[in-house]
Parts: C-alpha cells; sequence; structure tokens
C-alpha cells in the first residue's frame, strides 16, 4: 500500500504545482494588464491598450494549458486510485486520462476561466474603446 501512497502522493505535486502556476499566471495577468492601461493614460496613446491584448490572449490560453494538464493528472489520480497495489508502476503518463474527453478547448472555455480572463477581455475592450472615442 506504501507504493499506491506515494505514487499518489507524486501525482498530488503536480497537481499542486500546476494549480500554482494558474494562479501565478492570473497575477501576471492583471499586472501586465494594468501596467498596460497605466502607459495608455500617461502617453495618452491607446496604442498600448492594444498591446493590452497579447497578454490577455496569451496568458488565457496558458491558464488553459495548466487546467488542461491539472484535469489530466487528476484523471490519472483517480485511475491510479481505484489499480490494486500490485498494478502500480509510478506510471506519470496521462494517456489514459486522455480517453477521458479532458480537451484543451474544454479548459479554454471552462466557467472559471471565462469569467477571469473574459472579464480581462472586456475591460481591455472597454477602454480600447473609450480611449477611441476620446481621440475622437
Amino acid at each position: 500500500m506504501s507504493d499506491k501512497n506515494a505514487h499518489l502522493e507524486m501525482i498530488q505535486g503536480v497537481v499542486n504545482r500546476l494549480s500554482h502556476n494558474s494562479f501565478l499566471l492570473k497575477g501576471w495577468t492583471v499586472v501586465l494588464v494594468s501596467a498596460m492601461f497605466a502607459l495608455a493614460a500617461k502617453d495618452t496613446t491607446p496604442r498600448f491598450v492594444y498591446l493590452a491584448l497579447l497578454p490577455g490572449i496569451a496568458f488565457w490560453c496558458l491558464d488553459a494549458y495548466y487546467l488542461w494538464q491539472e484535469r489530466l493528472f487528476r484523471a490519472l489520480y483517480d485511475h491510479v486510485r481505484r489499480l490494486p497495489a500490485e498494478g502500480i508502476d509510478f506510471s506519470m503518463d496521462t494517456k489514459r486520462a486522455e480517453a477521458s474527453k479532458v480537451t484543451w478547448t474544454g479548459a479554454l472555455f471552462s466557467k472559471p476561466l471565462l469569467a477571469f480572463h473574459g472579464a480581462i477581455l472586456v475591460s481591455i475592450v472597454t477602454v480600447m474603446v473609450l480611449l477611441s472615442a476620446a481621440a475622437e
């Protein structure tokens, strides 16, 4: 039974790292988008707001990748949990979990990511529209 617990702890460690990376990514998204807003307000050039779309979209995609991997490892955890103690091989291969229909696009448009990154992108577009209207 100790081999099974060790294997489950290894998988849980990966899940924890992935969720921590996702948390840090969300923080960097807010920081970079806010910095672009500050530069746009300071120099009164809306170009910096357009540049804010780049980290907004890129970090959304990267956050979806982390969530997708986290879901794959959670499915692997569930698979290992059900294995008999003799079947433990310490494999970290998530190919078995991929058959569970966990997809990157499913993670990309999941409710938590859509709410967070969608709100960021809506705020960027709103500021773009406001700055363009003010410039005219």
